[in-house]
């Protein structure tokens, strides 16, 4: 029986799994101007060839004339490889007007790939870097990616790509971003204090793989602001939230890794916001990415779920 699960205006199917044979994870994201029949030709395709498909997710923006897809499956390893099904995936974008992204972090044995992503703030993004330089982090900077050139100096530390996207203002030319990502071939973006909201068709063009560090705790304190909000509500515990971007700003069920920490009454704006971006911030950011590069996490069906010891499927958390 095929399983039915609702996930804000997006209509998402949980199908049947038979027996497991040597597989690897898929996911494959679709996304284009709306249109009938898009998603037919994709899943009949993974299911000919005896792929075991468990989450499809469907969304259809009246508004922007959008159509998105996230189809998550286990594909047969005695199947050709994960590159002839990504040409295949091509041609079919190519024909539906689709832009379409095949991406299995069992393609290869190398460390994930990260595009990471700033506005102002150094600190994250050191963090980052140096996790990875000491082996902390099994990962890979493939680029820094900025709105502002305020990291660039972070980026040349460390011999990493720089590339700014932002105008005059600051505003991000959003097709350069994913084209940059594409470009390096990344496994994971991540927002180390990127102060720009990314658009609904580039999350779900990278759908769970956007890491982004959230600058207090959610759900109490979203927005840009939530030290001064928290300072408002005469708070004495501040923190930082590590989640899955997903289309809908900061929401509740993607949450990788919270901390916290809590100040004396009387302790001023200024010094909460000094320990919380300086020390708090950084390390939280870190964790969060650990989590995810280690595979102890996953984002399904819009939730954050963790993998089973033995490998053999999420457990929802």
């Amino acid at each position: 029986m095929v399983g039915y699960h609702e996930v804000g205006d997006a209509t998402a199917y949980l199908l049947p799994t038979g027996n497991m044979t040597p597989a690897m994870q898929v996911v494959i994201t679709a996304v284009g101007p709306d249109n009938r029949g898009l998603a037919d030709p994709i899943v009949h395709h993974v299911t000919a060839a005896g792929a075991n498909i468990y989450e499809i997710q469907m969304y259809d923006h009246d508004s922007e004339r959008l159509f998105a897809m996230l189809l998550r499956f286990d594909w047969p390893a005695a199947r050709s490889g994960i590159e002839q099904l990504r040409k295949q995936m091509d041609e079919i974008g190519r024909d539906k007007n689709l832009s379409i992204r095949t991406w299995s972090r069992d393609e290869t044995n190398v460390a994930p790939r990260l595009a990471i992503c700033t506005t102002y703030r150094p600190e994250p993004a050191l963090a980052l870097l140096r996790s990875i330089r000491d082996k902390r982090l099994r990962a890979t900077a493939a680029v820094m990616v900025g709105n502002r050139d305020s990291c660039r100096g972070v980026a040349e530390q460390f011999g990493v790509d720089w590339h700014n996207v932002g105008d005059d203002r600051g505003e991000p030319d959003n097709g350069q971003m994913v084209e940059i990502f594409d470009r390096y071939n990344v496994d994971y973006v991540v927002l180390a204090r990127y102060m720009r909201v990314l658009p609904a068709s580039t999350c779900w063009r990278f759908a769970g793989r956007i890491i982004n560090l959230h600058h207090g705790l959610l759900p109490p304190f979203p927005g840009f602001r939530p030290y001064e909000d928290a300072y408002q509500h005469r708070m004495l515990t501040y923190g930082a939230t590590v989640h899955f971007i997903v289309p809908e700003l900061d929401a509740g069920n993607q949450i990788i890794h919270q901390s916290t920490f809590t100040v004396f009454p009387g302790t001023t704006l200024e010094l909460i916001k000094r320990q919380g971006e300086t020390d708090h911030e950084p390390s939280c950011l870190v964790e969060g990415v650990r989590r995810v590069i280690d595979r102890e996490v996953e984002l399904h069906f819009h939730r954050v779920v963790r993998r089973n010891r033995d490998d053999q499927g999420p457990v929802l958390v």
